[in-house]
């Protein structure tokens, strides 16, 4: 028996028929035959059944990030996700890891994060910044890698340097600028009483000093300025005349200059010592300060580095100790197991106990 199917196609606007199309002629028949009517052939491929794929996630920026303004998915894989949609004409559904975490195999071999969702087929493909590992290869599929970060990179928070205006007195003590300000104005005290009352000062003997070119009426001010001026390479110019005043001047000289000697010792060290502050720049200048905590997200690639680098240091400690310690080897052998430093470095274990003792953060934002 042979019969023919006219098919149609309706669009429907508000419960009523808006536009109705005859696309051609299906015929029976081994194998049936479609006869489509002028320039039908290209309107039925819109009705063509597309692949949906369920798609697993991680959000980590700027790879992956929701955006709650436009509630989508923003970042890098969410554009690579889209135009392999335009290529290969697929839709697909995207959702995070229920954990937040892109997959480890615990002890018991059983998945978590990202990869269990491959694993238990709840996803049918996984984007996001997941790194390639020799374990996860043996579970799921992995395309060529689009970004490839050689190396691990030390992050730091940029110091903040207090700038002042201030900043050269910060070289002495709060109490040794008090001292030198109180030692200025006793000097300058006792330099204005005993030429005020010596009978042998300037004042007390105008007649005797007239033809003298340098003359100074050293008042309260004038013996100010004179001790200020003393610590300067100006000079405080013209002394007391009166030996009580010189006397008090030349100690003033000598403590001047031990203070400014003192001074110019402490700024240079100062000044030295700021820029031997260098900043870390690898694994060994983090391992061996402690004014610094560091460690990486818990769970990441880098945490897994470091946590295997410390196991393997102690799996070969443990191996050459048991080597060393076994009575069944000669004089001979046992000599050549003998050495003067640390059989093994423990340069990732001492760094993999000071990340614990940090508190692996959970989170990048935690980070």
């Amino acid at each position: 028996m042979s019969f023919d199917l006219s098919v149609v196609t309706y669009e429907i606007m508000s419960g009523k028929i808006a536009n109705r199309e005859d696309i051609g002629t299906w015929s029976s028949g081994t194998p049936g035959t479609m006869k489509f009517n002028a320039g039908m052939e290209e309107t039925i491929v819109k009705f063509r059944a597309k692949t949906v794929y369920r798609v697993v996630t991680v959000v980590q920026p700027p790879f992956m990030l929701w955006n709650e303004t436009t509630k989508k998915y923003e970042g890098y894989c969410a554009d690579l996700i889209e135009e392999l949609t335009k290529i290969m004409d697929f839709e697909y559904e995207i959702y995070e890891a229920p954990d937040g975490k892109y997959g480890r195999m615990d002890e018991n071999e059983e998945w978590d994060g990202l990869i269990a969702e491959l694993v238990n087929k709840k996803a049918d493909m996984a984007v996001g910044a997941l790194s390639v590992m020799a374990e996860r290869e043996n579970v799921v599929d992995f395309t060529v890698p689009y970004y490839d970060l050689v190396g691990i990179t030390i992050m730091m928070k940029k110091p903040k340097v207090p700038t002042s205006l201030f900043k050269f007195l910060s070289v002495l003590e709060d109490s040794v600028w008090g001292c030198i300000l109180a030692a200025y104005f006793v000097t300058s005290v006792l330099m204005w009483i005993f030429d005020r009352w010596s009978p042998y000062s300037y004042q007390n003997n105008m007649e005797k000093y007239e033809d003298d070119d340098e003359k100074r009426y050293f008042n309260f001010k004038e013996s100010l300025w004179f001790c200020m001026t003393s610590l300067t390479p100006q000079g405080g110019g013209e002394a007391p005349k009166n030996l009580s005043g010189r006397l008090v001047a030349a100690t003033w000289w000598l403590f001047g200059f031990i203070i400014i000697a003192s001074y110019t010792a402490n700024l240079a060290a100062f000044l030295t010592v700021s820029r031997l502050e260098t900043p870390v720049e690898s694994l060994e200048d983090l391992a061996k300060q402690y004014k610094i905590q560091y460690a990486p997200q818990n769970g990441s690639v880098t945490a897994m580095y470091f946590e295997r680098m410390a196991y393997i240091e102690e799996r070969f400690y443990t191996i050459w100790k048991e080597m060393s310690l076994n009575d069944s080897l000669s004089e001979l052998e046992r000599s050549k197991l003998a050495v003067w430093d640390y059989p093994v470095s423990d340069k990732y274990t001492k760094i993999w106990q000071s990340m614990k003792e940090a508190n692996l953060p959970a989170t990048f934002g935690e980070a």
